[in-house]
């Protein structure tokens, strides 16, 4: 196996492991390692997070009090957007895509693949670092110049992008039909191509890391669920990215090499356009072909941390194993093949359709089997109620009410009543934002301590959890049923529609919940950016977990171990695990961490 053979070339290392002395900017800035790198990822999603959040909070306040003065507006977005304090409609849709965007990429996909993988992987596996720590820098700092290069679209004269985060064209490709479509959607267009640079690059390095740098006795069956999903994770980017690149590739050639890729008959404003022959329905067959597997590079890393941190804190072995390793495969092959039931509506064969309609519905037997594995794995476990605990519990939670929603959208016959309505709003924030970001928020909570080497506020993580968990459902639930009612989404008001009248108190609840939602997580970040300072020192197995990050010293080094990395003697979910006489295997102890050699007469477990 190739792991066992490249273990000696591990232990050379620790030869020159102290010889060479770091600055503050190769250890702070431009850091190769792993550890260091996961916390750019980490803090520069959470900056980005606010800004999304911040946002989302303007054009709901703009949809609950439609049409009315907000000193707010002024302040923030000036005179020209917000004319006497009222946000015009080009400046909802801007920012609701610019919201989409930031959410979408720059917080779920890098705030967990970022920094999960890049924290967890060589740790997990028994690694030194990733295989290439200067290609792992590139990738982040290529992010931060994509987050800054899509920042700097909201300085535009022209405004940023306001094409919805999916940019059709022509809308996006016309800077004539929406002041968006100028010079923002091309900052939004290069930014996006960097990201996806940046995102190939750590996602070629996690796969590499994890076939060819596990220590000894680290099988792939004895992988955590949290490398098999940052595993597949990568694979599907690597998949599905590029077609992404290609579609944003020709969106600026058509946008300013005068090319046809997506244009074709066009009268704009009394002018006959010289564009024959593109289709926009190509443009959206590219970006679905990367938008549907980006749902799940987004949930399957929340999904594998879930997996550990459910575990830990249930004391117990996780329920089926290797069900869940196939369901994470299984869910990647699908995802590659459902992004057509995104344009059931864009006049596809409906013999199309129903394949699609098909291949849509079989994804909820392997999401089903995950959400059946977590239950089972609670079941009369001795559950500690940590925050990260409560969040996985969350996202359980949030995953089956948001998932069900999916198997109504997934239909081509039911989906054509309820598209671009809130009711799809509703179905992907919570199967996709509100999950993943319970996913992010347990990992933090539960790998904070080997981060930053302490502990964040347990009774503060409580208030967060509770008050989000509340207020997510308060934004989230009641949009189904405006949904069903036909609402439509990326309308910056409803007042032109008196059908719609009776719906416009369910737009204010929906912003108070969402304002009281987006002040909790204040709270978390005090509580996270005060714990690193000043949070109770951590030992050096807080959560008395069996995975190797926590073999690892408290206090970073490089190289991870010191001395020779330890080999690995079971699978990573020994809890509560007796022996013949019915006593702990480890007296005293009710788990068995992965370096302990397995006793006489005791049977490894690997189901």
């Amino acid at each position: 196996m190739s792991a066992i053979a490249n273990a000696p070339a591990h232990d050379h290392h620790d030869d020159h492991v102290h010889h060479h002395k770091e600055t503050f900017i190769t250890k702070y800035i431009f850091s190769q390692d792993h550890k260091m790198i996961a916390k750019q990822y980490l803090i520069t999603g959470l900056i980005m997070g606010v800004i999304g959040i911040a946002m989302s909070i303007l054009f709901r306040i703009q949809l609950a009090w439609p049409e009315q003065s907000f000193w707010v507006f002024e302040v923030l977005l000036g005179d020209k957007w917000a004319p006497d304090g009222v946000m015009t409609p080009s400046m909802y849709l801007a920012l609701v895509t610019i919201h989409g965007t930031i959410m979408v990429f720059f917080v779920l996909t890098a705030g967990l693949s970022g920094t999960f993988s890049n924290l967890l992987i060589p740790l997990q596996i028994g690694a030194r670092d990733m295989a290439s720590g200067f290609l792992n820098m590139v990738s982040y700092w290529l992010f931060f110049l994509s987050s800054v290069i899509m920042l700097s679209s909201l300085f535009v004269e022209s405004g940023p992008a306001m094409a919805g985060w999916t940019i059709y064209p022509p809308l996006s490709a016309l800077p004539q039909a929406i002041s968006g479509s100028g010079t923002g959607m091309t900052l939004w267009l290069v930014s996006m191509a960097i990201f996806i640079a940046s995102s190939l690059l750590g996602s070629l390095n996690y796969i590499v890391t994890v076939i060819n740098l596990r220590t000894e006795g680290m099988s792939m069956t004895r992988l955590p669920l949290t490398i098999w999903a940052f595993f597949v994770t990568a694979i599907i980017g690597v998949v599905s990215f590029p077609v992404l690149l290609s579609a944003a590739l020709l969106l600026i050639m058509d946008r300013s090499f005068g090319t046809s890729f997506f244009l074709s008959d066009i009268f704009i404003q009394g002018e006959v356009l010289s564009h024959q022959g593109g289709s926009p329905v190509l443009f959206e067959h590219l970006f679905w072909f990367l938008g549907h597997p980006e749902v799940y590079i987004v949930l399957l890393p929340a999904l594998g941390i879930t997996s550990e941190v459910i575990a830990t804190n249930s004391r117990k072995p996780i329920f089926g194993y290797r069900a869940m390793v196939a369901s994470i495969l299984a869910i990647a092959f699908l995802s590659t093949i459902v992004w057509g039931h995104h344009m059931f509506v864009s006049g596809m064969n409906p013999f199309l359709g129903s394949v699609f309609t098909f291949t849509t519905l079989l994804i909820a037997i392997p999401s089903a089997v995950k959400a059946f594995n977590y239950i089972t794995t609670l079941w009369k476990g001795n559950l500690q109620m940590n925050p990260g605990m409560l969040f996985s519990i969350g996202l359980v939670s949030t995953f089956i009410t948001g998932g069900l929603t999916g198997i109504i959208l997934g239909d081509s016959t039911l989906d054509i009543n309820v598209h671009d309505t809130y009711f799809v709003v509703a179905h992907f924030h919570l199967v996709m934002g509100i999950s993943a970001l319970y996913g992010l928020f347990a990992g933090v909570y539960h790998w904070f301590p080997k981060m930053f080497g302490r502990m964040m506020n347990k009774n503060l993580g409580y208030v967060h959890f509770w008050v989000t968990a509340v207020g997510a459902y308060g934004v989230f639930f009641p949009m189904h049923f405006i949904g069903i009612a036909g609402l439509p989404r990326r309308y910056y008001t409803n007042t032109e529609f008196p059908y719609f009248d009776d719906y416009a108190d369910v737009n204010v609840i929906i912003t108070v919940a969402a304002i009281i939602t987006a002040l909790v997580q204040l709270v978390f970040l005090y509580n996270f950016f005060s714990s690193i300072f000043f949070g109770k020192k951590a030992v050096q197995n807080p959560w008395k977990s069996n995975t190797m990050e926590w073999t690892t010293p408290v206090e970073h080094i490089h190289g991870n171990w010191p001395g020779k990395i330890p080999s690995v003697y079971r699978w990573a979910y020994d809890y509560s695990k007796t022996g013949d006489d019915g006593d702990y295997v480890i007296k005293g102890q009710d788990f068995v961490p992965q370096t302990v050699p397995l006793q006489e007469g005791e049977e490894e477990l690997n189901h």
